[in-house]
């Protein structure tokens, strides 16, 4: 079977194309585009016109593409953006009007599901671990095991809610960074009581801003052709220092930074330190496998 996923992400839709047999996961196309579903407004759970017609396009760009590569079914999912805007209903309807394509509104108990079969198939969870993906309109937290998920959440703390919410100076002043620290610090309150009773060693980060941060630290390193990678905790501590320190002009010229990222990622940087500075975690993994390929992987569960 060739099967199509798209995620419409509250930054990026993503569309992945590939053949199911028994037991195998072959993809043979993917691409992305930056749609910025949640530009301007997210916080207020709305998705501006502008975002709106952007979204139904590039799912017209997708519907094209499956069209010709003549795919046999087609699974789309969508999460925060969509899920908490007030007018995300509408735009489920005008892009099955358009499109054709049925959408599916996952919450974030099921995207949070769909995370743990992706990162689980790359075999980078070797032992008790916490899985972080951090998305523009949610993050989600997954401490499991190897073949067990022992407790997940998702949070409304995106990094494009983050940015839209605290980025207010440039650098960030000192200021701006306790104002994020102390709203994690409320926000998080039960994640840390998981994290003391299963004590997770191990935080692997899904995709995304984990992607970049690998990318930034290791100039070699071919992305496209990678599962998982391991990212250096002294590595990881000295980049965060320099992206906090970076004016949005200085990051726009480090390679390896996509322009969508390029104020972003100062938000993943404080996520990410105050879940390692919190939990004291003692290695960190990149697994490239997100929400798309747990629903491919769902998916060849039904093959």
């Amino acid at each position: 079977m060739k099967a199509a996923v798209i995620d419409i992400g509250t930054n990026t839709f993503h569309l992945i194309i590939a053949t199911l047999t028994e037991g195998k996961v072959e993809v043979i196309y993917k691409t992305n585009i930056p749609v910025k579903l949640g530009e301007g407004r997210v916080n207020e759970n709305i998705i501006i016109p502008a975002a709106f017609e952007r979204g139904l396009q590039a799912l017209s760009q997708f519907k094209a593409e499956m069209e010709q590569q003549k795919v046999d079914f087609i699974k789309a999912t969508a999460t925060s953006a969509v899920r908490s805007a007030v007018n995300g209903g509408e735009f489920v309807k005008a892009a099955f009007a358009q499109t054709g394509i049925t959408i599916d509104v996952i919450d974030g108990e099921q995207e949070a599901q769909y995370i743990f079969k992706g990162v689980q198939a790359t075999g980078v969870i070797s032992g008790t671990s916490l899985i972080m993906d951090i998305g523009g309109g949610s993050t989600e937290f997954i401490i499991c095991q190897p073949h067990e998920v022992l407790w997940k959440k998702s949070y409304n703390i995106g990094a494009a809610r983050l940015l839209q919410a605290f980025f207010k100076s440039d650098p960030l002043n000192e200021a701006d960074q306790s104002a994020v620290r102390e709203y994690l610090t409320k926000e998080l309150a039960d994640l840390k009581l998981a994290c003391q009773s299963f004590q997770p060693a191990i935080l692997i980060g899904s995709a995304g801003a984990f992607e970049t941060f690998a990318v930034l630290l290791q100039k070699d390193l071919d992305i496209t052709n990678t599962t998982s990678a391991a990212i250096s905790v002294p590595g990881y501590h000295e980049l965060a220092g320099r992206l906090l320190a970076s004016t949005h002009e200085e990051r726009t010229h480090m390679e390896g930074l996509i322009p969508l990222r390029v104020d972003m990622i100062v938000m993943a940087v404080l996520l990410t330190n105050y879940v390692l500075e919190e939990i004291k975690l003692e290695e960190i993994w990149l697994s490239t496998y997100d929400l798309k390929m747990g629903v491919l992987h769902s998916l060849l569960e039904k093959v």
